[in-house]
């Protein structure tokens, strides 16, 4: 084990020295994908621009990218910081980020944000850390490491006056799903009291990426657990999983034929409510560069969200940047966070498994694409069905 560790400890050095030059150039160069503001919305009847115009739908990329970065003299962080969870309280974006250091233990840190597009504070002591007795020996596929937990997805339900996180708890022979809370006050004052964890997926199965959504639905809290080969939601009187409570969740990783995917990999941060319906980021894989994650996004229907209302036929994030494709591993844009303030939606997400970066444009211009992938597939193919993922679903 400690062979391996210290094998892991040499890569990501190695990793780490070989991206600060590359991230900096692409920082100092400001690279940044055009705003959809500056897109013009060709009319429904005009079919081969409408082509062309979805092919350039993508999220702003800030020029202050990579926005977390990790820092050599904090042993808990040294190699890599990403896959930023995000809520928005008292006017404030607090982030909780996915961090690898020395020891190669995967543990939570915080930041927050004003404006949303640099960091005004962050600790120099990890938030939260599981328990555990023992680490792995190999590191984990999913972004390395030897144990601890990973990518948290964070929603406040203010009924509880709690904030919840889920995230996928790993170490020696398990990939789980674990979910631990705070009370919105101890979180606000930093008073770092956590509940304990609960796993809520079953022993001795892989599960991973389960994500609350913000508040109840038809009265009772929801956890979507899976978007292959269908939308699965299971719905729950009480988050306290007593007496051994589990989600038994099913994942294929099917393709959409329709899309961009090859490969339809998980749901990205908890849904965030809309007008039009509940608004999802996902992740998948592309079948001209299947080492690529990519992040798209779908609309679900607000009463019953095992139902798809629309889906963008193109990725609104891709890896085409210096530090998305420099690192850890080079090529993966991955989202568990993302929030509206002042309009404007703001996806966190981890560059290359080393870095978090930020993307943003307005959610009114996301509802509109979103809106005009429905009333395009009318329009097109008026009594047809949008099959995504093996599962029909009838365009409404």
């Amino acid at each position: 084990m400690v062979r391996a560790q210290k094998k892991s400890a040499v890569r990501q050095r190695r990793h780490t020295r070989h991206t600060e030059e590359a991230v900096e150039k692409a920082k100092s160069e400001r690279h940044v994908l055009p705003s959809i503001d500056y897109i013009k919305r060709p009319s429904i009847e005009d079919k081969e621009s409408v082509e062309e115009y979805r092919r350039k739908i993508f999220l702003r990329k800030s020029s202050n990218n990579p926005l977390i970065t990790p820092i050599r003299l904090n042993y808990w962080e040294a190699y890599q910081t990403f896959n930023s969870g995000a809520i928005l309280l008292d006017n404030k974006i607090h982030l909780i980020y996915r961090a690898i250091g020395i020891d190669g233990i995967s543990r939570f840190g915080y930041a927050v944000s004003k404006c949303g597009f640099k960091i005004d504070e962050r600790l120099p002591q990890p938030i939260y850390q599981r328990k555990m007795e023992k680490l792995s020996y190999n590191p984990s596929s999913s972004g390395g490491g030897f144990g601890g937990c990973e990518d948290p997805r964070i929603v406040k339900i203010d009924e509880d006056k709690r904030i919840y996180v889920t995230y996928n708890a790993f170490g020696p022979g398990e990939l789980r799903v674990g979910l631990t809370s705070i009370s919105i006050d101890d979180f606000l004052n930093k008073r770092w009291r956590w509940s304990e964890e609960k796993l809520i997926s079953p022993p001795g199965e892989v599960h991973k990426n389960f994500v609350i959504f913000p508040e109840k639905i038809n009265g009772r809290y929801a956890i979507l657990h899976s978007i292959s080969p269908r939308i699965r939601v299971t719905y729950l009187d009480s988050l306290s999983f007593s007496n051994g409570e589990r989600i038994n969740s099913y994942y294929i990783p099917n393709s959409n034929g329709n899309g961009w995917e090859a490969v339809v990999k998980s749901p990205g941060p908890p849904p965030i409510k809309t007008d039009e319906g509940w608004l999802l980021l996902y992740h998948g894989l592309s079948k001209k560069e299947p080492w690529k994650y990519k992040i798209g996004m779908m609309l679900l229907d607000l009463d019953n969200p095992e139902k798809i209302l629309a889906v963008s036929r193109y990725p609104v994030i891709e890896p085409d940047q210096a530090y998305e494709n420099t690192g850890f591993k080079p090529g993966v844009v991955y989202t568990n966070g993302a929030i509206v303030k002042d309009g404007e939606l703001i996806v966190y997400y981890g560059s290359a498994d080393t870095y978090v970066s930020v993307a943003h444009a307005p959610l009114d211009e996301i509802l509109d694409i979103l809106r005009r992938e429905k009333e395009l597939t009318k329009d097109i193919e008026k009594e047809k069905l949008l099959a995504f993922n093996g599962f029909v679903n009838k365009i409404i």
